[in-house]
């Protein structure tokens, strides 16, 4: 679903991505690790095409990022969703599902399928800015489900949740995670959350790649928090 080959990226003399090379498989849950200015920003940003890289080949579905039909079946959840406040949660939805072409009951159907899939069905009714940042955090995944996204990319999904949302929210992905047909690419720094719903991950540390694989494998039965701290403190 992604493949990295020696990507690069150059900010004047700073350089936020040094040769990284990483994989995700279709069907998987993958994780991007890493301390704050590690580059998880900056792939993601590649990812989406809003970088352009200073060298090597990054491909998604099979094609380059350059190509915009790579993103065809894509959806994006940025760190802190947003939409226009007066917007009911089920018209925001609906919006997303009419963007992707969808009408008539089939809008509907998936829209409310969609709205029970993230728990969010019982405040359809409700204004987003009447909600909790949990619950718009739940209505922002659900404009990614109204359509059929084989990809979906989250972009520190936990941020400034309280540990309730958290626990909620991750039930949520664990589920998304049980449809082998789609893939989930999280990128978070929420450490003993990503040890309980990722099949692998990847751990960049000054824009390189320490690590990557099945999460199991690596970290042979110690816990991610310990395994992640010896390996930054080490480098």
């Amino acid at each position: 679903m992604i493949v990295a080959e020696s990507i690069s990226k150059k900010y004047g003399k700073y350089l936020a991505l040094d040769n990284v090379s990483l994989s995700v498989k279709k069907g998987e849950v993958f994780a991007l690790l890493g301390p704050n200015g590690a580059g998880k920003t900056t792939f993601v940003k590649s990812l989406l095409g809003l970088v352009h890289l200073s060298e090597g080949k990054l491909l998604l579905r099979g094609k380059e990022v350059s190509d915009a039909e790579s993103r065809v079946g894509v959806g994006y959840l940025p760190e802190k969703f947003s939409f226009h406040n007066y917007y009911t949660v089920y018209g925001c939805v609906e919006f997303f599902g009419k963007m992707n072409g969808l009408k008539g009951s089939e809008l509907r159907d998936k829209t409310l399928e969609a709205l029970d899939k993230v728990g969010v069905a019982e405040i359809s009714t409700k204004k987003l800015d009447s909600i909790s940042k949990g619950q718009l955090q739940r209505t922002g995944i659900a404009t990614l489900l109204v359509s059929d996204n084989q990809l979906i990319i989250l972009d520190e999904p936990f941020s400034g949740l309280d540990p309730l949302a958290i626990k909620e929210l991750k039930d949520i992905i664990a589920k998304l995670a049980s449809d082998s047909e789609r893939t989930v690419f999280i990128n978070s720094h929420i450490l003993s959350e990503m040890e309980k719903i990722c099949d692998s991950m990847a751990i960049l540390d000054k824009g390189k790649v320490l690590v990557s694989g099945k999460m199991g494998e690596l970290l042979s039965g110690a816990s991610l928090e310990d395994y992640f701290y010896k390996l930054v403190k080490d480098v």
